[in-house]
């Protein structure tokens, strides 16, 4: 198998294979790939209409699994392993951010047995979309609360679908985000990759075909969101951020956004929470429905 580095002239080849079945994992569209691509040294490959993907660091060959048709999997498994041991070095190979079925499919596997651990902190938040635009209920009480209150302290806020006209505006906003994160974390180099991404994400907005929406305030973007459809009955956000001295901003682009641009969908992933107790604890705070969960696997 020939890998090769990830190109945004790619995706309608990755589109093809991420569609053919219900995934459920953020990780497992082509956004969320490119954004990252270089952070993990993604590489990929076809064979026999079979994808494979990798990422690799200093001390591990990580396997995707790989994404075809049912009747495939068992092969392709033997084909990606007898790739990587071939071509590991001195790294340890192990199957990374797994969805459940997968896993299932490695316990059945003849030729080989695994080390299977669930990953608490890369498991993906799923609320229901009509929870979150409609926030009834006790358990959305305060939520409710909080987006009343924005409303009331910022009557003239608009809510706006990302074009290129307001791109500008939502990059200052982006770069005020993270000049007020960097100062608190310098060493962070997350976030310096992520805000990079972003602005990459932000030069190619139409060709990777996502939603996006802000909130207005004056002449000011004081958030903005975007994400995209991820299979048949979800939508995934893959990036949210809002001006943190504006009280109420992440409720409302929040809410805003789901009810703007993804009424028509039954779920809401919200992705992982990075293991980060403050996300962890707003993730939570949204009451998700589902948690989607990952493995990572290693040879016994």
């Amino acid at each position: 198998m020939e890998f090769k580095s990830l190109h945004k002239k790619d995706k309608p080849l990755f589109d093809k294979f991420f569609r053919a079945n219900y995934y459920e994992n953020a990780e497992y569209n082509f956004t969320n790939l490119y954004m990252w691509r270089e952070m993990l040294n993604l590489r990929w490959a076809t064979e026999d209409e079979i994808l494979f993907v990798t990422t690799s660091n200093n001390s591990m060959l990580a396997l995707w699994q790989p994404f075809c048709a049912q009747d495939k999997i068992q092969g392709a498994i033997k084909k990606i392993l007898d790739w990587a041991q071939k071509n590991q070095g001195d790294k340890q190979i192990a199957f990374v951010v797994v969805e459940k079925n997968f896993v299932a499919e490695l316990e059945k596997y003849p030729d080989a047995e695994f080390n299977i651990s669930a990953e608490r902190d890369s498991f993906d938040y799923v609320y229901l979309a009509e929870d979150l635009i409609n926030l009834s209920g006790r358990k959305y009480h305060g939520k409710k609360n909080h987006l009343n209150q924005f409303h009331k302290d910022y009557p003239t806020s608009e809510y706006l679908p990302i074009t290129a006209e307001i791109i500008p505006q939502c990059r200052e906003e982006l770069n005020d985000w993270y000049e007020i994160h960097k100062r608190e974390n310098p060493d962070d180099e997350f976030l310096y990759y992520e805000q990079a991404a972003i602005h990459e994400i932000f030069d190619n907005f139409d060709v990777f075909n996502l939603k996006g929406g802000a909130l207005k305030l004056g002449d000011k973007i004081v958030a903005f969101t975007f994400g995209e459809q991820l299979n048949s009955d979800t939508a995934v956000i893959h990036v949210e951020k809002a001006d943190p001295t504006i009280r109420g901003a992440y409720t409302a682009i929040n809410h805003d956004f789901v009810a703007n641009e993804w009424a028509n969908m039954t779920y809401i992933n919200r992705e992982e929470d990075m293991g980060l107790e403050g996300l962890r604890q707003a993730k939570e705070s949204y009451k998700p429905v589902k948690m989607i969960e990952k493995y990572f696997v290693t040879l016994k």
